[in-house]
């Protein structure tokens, strides 16, 4: 049995995965966040709250490194931990050098930043021959509108360091630049209180369909579990609205896709790590959109349990104890796996689903999700806004992401006017 030290989570659906795989590999956790409310907040509807199967929970800021290090070690000398985790990006830079610090199992700290950071990303991927985007980083409106030129438009403005989506934006010329490079000055913290990067990072636009590649490495090699594909609306922004496992693309795309995730996350010196990464299959090849150090997010980790018995939660567990993973897919029944996203269209206050009773009784459908009445919300600008989501099964082949995608349209969200003005920014972590 290992005790593991969870440094912070998401509160979204790795909240519970994470510990579950823990729990269910015989294991137990130190749960340790700046702000236990954060979580408290966002207890689940139905079931027991996941942090009440920590064994601690200790508070401590995990915002500064400098003094969470040595507070770590301490904690470390009496509690022996056996490895420590995070399924929230914001703290998978603190992790490794905790990590190093405790000569626990894990990525290097440089790794971890140089993934965390996308225009670290871009950088060290350019520098090794991996293929991604012609892209800029600017200090300033200025710069980008100089860089923006050079690039040439449309192009995607990007922040350097938040997650989501959140202020991703396609522009198409000078003046949308300058309000997408003002929009990420406006937000100069990130939703844990984390001061931001002021750069912006302006990217040639990517054409092609979009796929994720699920990897777990570990003693100096990269396993593909599969290939993903997702779709993206809501232009200009870039909102995830749905996903299938494995990916509906052919064996060489797939193929294609799987070596430059494996190079990308070479080139970056990522090991004992499960990583997510995104690419689009351009017409000039795969190109990587970014690299994420953790399991994916978006129930991705799910479609892929089902589909192949492959348990990525768990696997990252695994690898942060300095274990071997089963990596051994299993029959499960199940040919695809697919979720989709209910978005808000408009802003107000939710008064209800309508529809959820006949999808939620149909024979394909794994999981129906939906945000309870009474939130207020807006037209959906990044990931953080879902309603909701269907998850659904194919047995027999590829048919999971359309009948995922028309029971979703069979929901109808309701809405009343909301009194008050909503915020620029809806946050969610």
């Amino acid at each position: 049995m290992g005790h593991l030290l969870v440094v912070e989570s998401w509160v979204g659906s790795m909240s519970r995965l994470l510990p579950r795989a823990i729990r269910e590999g015989g294991h137990e956790f130190t749960f340790v966040t700046r702000d236990l409310h954060h979580y408290l907040r966002a207890a689940p509807a139905d079931g027991a709250h996941p942090l009440l199967a920590a064994r601690n929970l200790v508070t401590a800021d995990t915002n500064d490194t400098d003094t969470l290090l040595p507070h770590l070690e301490r904690l470390h000398g009496v509690l022996g931990f056996d490895g420590v985790v995070s399924s929230c990006d914001y703290y998978l830079p603190a992790v490794a050098r905790t990590a190093e610090r405790l000569g626990l199992p894990g990525p290097t700290p440089e790794a971890v930043e140089a993934a965390c950071r996308k225009d670290l990303t871009r950088r060290v991927l350019a520098q090794a021959g991996v293929s991604g985007p012609r892209f800029a980083v600017c200090g300033d409106v200025a710069e980008a509108a100089k860089a923006a030129r050079e690039i040439g438009y449309p192009l995607v403005v990007k922040p350097v360091d938040l997650c989501a989506g959140m202020l991703v934006r396609e522009v198409r010329d000078a003046g949308e630049l300058d309000l997408a490079c003002r929009a990420l000055s406006g937000f100069p913290v990130n939703a844990r209180g984390q001061d931001r990067s002021p750069v912006f990072l302006l990217e040639e636009l990517l054409t092609g369909p979009e796929v994720s590649v699920e990897t777990v490495s570990f003693d100096g090699a990269t396993h593909v579990v599969g290939v993903t594909d997702k779709s993206i609306g809501g232009a200009p922004a870039f909102i995830e609205t749905g996903h299938m496992f494995p990916a509906a693309i052919g064996p060489s795309q797939a193929a294609d896709a799987a070596g430059t995730a494996v190079r990308a996350i070479k080139a970056l010196g990522l090991d004992r790590a499960v990583c997510h990464t995104e690419i689009k299959l351009t017409p000039a090849g795969p190109k990587v959109v970014e690299v994420n150090p953790r399991p994916a997010g978006n129930r991705i980790t799910e479609l892929v349990r089902h589909v192949t018995g492959i348990d990525l939660a768990a696997a990252c567990v695994d690898v942060a104890l300095g274990h071997t993973p089963d990596l051994t897919p299993r029959p499960t029944g199940v040919a695809s796996a697919a979720i989709a996203f209910l978005l808000p269209e408009a802003s107000g206050v939710l008064t209800g689903i309508e529809g959820a009773d006949g999808v939620r009784d149909q024979p394909e459908v794994l999981e129906l999700t939906l945000t309870e009445p009474g939130r207020t919300v807006r037209a959906a600008t990044s990931n953080n806004e879902y309603l909701g989501h269907v998850m659904t099964a194919d047995t027999e082949g590829a048919g999971a992401r359309r009948s995922a995608e028309r029971l979703l349209a069979g929901l109808r969200p309701t809405y009343a006017e909301c009194p008050d003005e909503l915020p620029a920014a809806v946050v969610s972590a």
